[in-house]
């Protein structure tokens, strides 16, 4: 019989059992093939958002881990955040200090895989419709498909 440890059930000690999970997980793929398909994911975000005529708030310097993206002129990013959330079950991070309102940010790190970042930037497109921006649906799906796939 398996314990819990093995088939991923812990029991209140869950911060010390995820932590080892991940860094199994990360063994696994290899440091190296990490930073290459998060790199690939922001990549693939990055030009979805341009794609759909967003602006990013940092083009200069973009992170491979996350993508902070310019919500449209005069609309709350924390509108698209929570539509996201309450009408797609997408989780993103809002912007912070200044930048809140502003920005929306979409993480490429942890347990996701492509389709996760597909499923993403489709919700985002609806999200931004939603919210009455002009938007062509699935120009960003596309954009993002050409650079995964």
């Amino acid at each position: 019989q398996k314990t819990a440890y093995e088939i991923k059930e812990c029991d209140w000690s869950s911060d010390v059992c995820s932590s080892d999970l991940v860094i199994r997980e990360i063994r696994e793929e290899g440091l190296e093939d990490m930073f290459a398909r998060c790199a690939s994911y922001a990549e693939a975000t990055r030009e979805a958002m341009k794609a759909i005529g967003l602006r990013l708030f940092a083009p200069d310097s973009p992170s491979d881990s996350i993508t902070a993206v310019l919500a449209p002129e005069g609309m709350d990013a924390q509108a698209i955040v929570k539509n996201l959330s309450v009408k797609y079950g997408i989780t993103v991070a809002g912007g912070q200090d200044n930048a809140k309102g502003k920005i929306f940010r979409l993480s490429h790190m942890g347990y996701l895989d492509g389709l996760d970042m597909v499923t993403a930037i489709a919700a985002v497109e609806m999200t931004l419709r939603d919210l009455g921006h002009k938007v062509e649906l699935g120009a960003g799906v596309r954009r993002a498909e050409e650079i995964l796939v």
